[in-house]
């Protein structure tokens, strides 16, 4: 009964649904039809549910896995994530739109997986076009002209095919944490300019900026309400949840392992929350130990992370130098910062707790895509009370950004 009901449900919503009474069942579909999205219940006969979605893994890797299950222990939890298994986990009893929301964000990231997955093969094709072009130019430098015009046009290809890999990653950040990608454009703001005070090679600059974009991606597979616990009160955390928060450089690192010239960056991202006393994680490194770049990259989160800005925050970052961050690196930060490298502070926040003054981030729209309200828009109570009565007819299903 109640796979019937979440199928017509989820029909209504303009979804294809296919059913499956057990799990057997279901894995024979797997093996003849694609899907974007994989729901099971946990605890099944023959098969829990936990051990469906591991083999569909094997047989559809790019699609979406959520279990809905009355009870998760912290033990499968940690094993779900930390094996890349599992997007979501869904409560029994869910609720409707939390369900729907979950659902319509679980079929967004197998479109952003898929299309990175042709994004990655246009470039290796492009890689592979490049390295034909040199092999080609060696022996014909001096004479042909023309293939070093190629080889030009080829390279800007390839970069741009980079930061679109680069922008693709961001933009899955976002969609699953919004907070994390406006953080992370806050942050890349302060490398460049520190790449500009330093006069880094053109190698050293693109490693530092992407690292600053993506430094944060290994926070995907921890669940939104731990992220919003380490960003409001680190100290509250349970050991359990703060070695989860801490597994994400390491797992950083290897996401971004997905393109050969990002590993530099991944050793970037690992050591970002290393700090210049050896207290830091994963590797405890110290001092001169941990990459320049990532000493560098340490400066600019903990820069944002402060929230503040101006004299108040560029003396909060002085005082860490010697202890959480490498004095050289806050020199170099401080010559070249302007007092402003960061625009204002972001935060999420539901519909129920939108106040006056508070002043849009993000737009808001529709279901059908049509606008409601601007970024910027300042928020009164009329405006509000409008928002609150076209989520009752329609519901908001995106979430709501303003300005701290």
């Amino acid at each position: 009964m109640v796979r019937q009901v979440l199928a017509e449900t989820l029909t209504r919503e303009g979804y294809q649904v296919a059913t499956a009474p057990d799990a057997f069942k279901a894995l024979e579909l797997l093996g003849q039809r694609s899907f974007a999205a994989i729901l099971s219940d946990n605890h099944m006969p023959r098969m829990l549910g936990l051990d469906l979605l591991t083999r569909a893994r094997e047989i559809q890797p790019h699609a979406t896995r959520i279990l809905i299950t009355g009870v998760v222990d912290l033990e499968t939890v940690l094993e779900s994530i930390n094996r890349g298994e599992l997007y979501r986990f869904i409560i029994k009893p869910w609720v409707r739109e939390e369900l729907l929301a979950t659902l319509r964000n679980a079929v967004h990231r197998y479109e952003l997986v898929t299309q990175n997955e042709a994004l990655l093969a246009e470039t290796r094709k492009l890689n592979a076009a490049l390295g034909k072009a040199n092999s080609d130019l060696e022996d014909q430098l001096r004479r042909e002209l023309d293939q070093n015009r190629q080889l030009e046009r080829l390279n800007k290809a390839l970069a741009g095919n980079l930061q679109r890999s680069v922008e693709l990653c961001v933009k899955t950040v976002q969609t699953y944490y919004p907070s994390l990608g406006s953080r992370a454009r806050a942050v890349h703001k302060v490398c460049v300019s520190i790449g500009e005070t330093l006069k880094l090679s053109p190698t050293e600059r693109t490693t530092l900026e992407v690292a600053s974009q993506l430094h944060d991606i290994g926070l995907i597979g921890v669940p939104r309400e731990l992220i919003k616990k380490w960003q409001r009160d680190p100290d509250s955390l349970a050991e359990s949840e703060r070695t989860l928060i801490r597994q994400h450089p390491q797992v950083g690192q290897e996401l971004v392992g997905f393109i050969d010239e990002l590993e530099q960056v991944g050793n970037i991202i690992r050591a970002h929350h290393e700090r210049f006393d050896g207290e830091g994680y994963p590797d405890h490194l110290h001092a001169t130990e941990i990459p320049w770049l990532a000493r560098l990259l340490a400066v600019a989160v903990a820069y944002v992370d402060l929230g503040a800005r101006g004299e108040d925050a560029l003396l909060a970052v002085r005082r860490l130098a010697g202890t959480v961050l490498d004095p050289d690196a806050v020199r170099v930060f401080l010559k070249g910062s302007s007092g402003d490298l960061v625009p204002k502070g972001q935060r999420e926040v539901l519909l129920h707790e939108l106040r006056p003054g508070m002043v849009l981030a993000r737009g808001v729209y529709t279901a059908n895509g049509l606008m409601l309200f601007p970024e910027g828009q300042a928020l009164n109570p009329l405006y509000i009370d409008k928002l609150m009565n076209h989520h009752r007819v329609n519901p908001i299903r995106h979430s709501l950004l303003v300005y701290c």
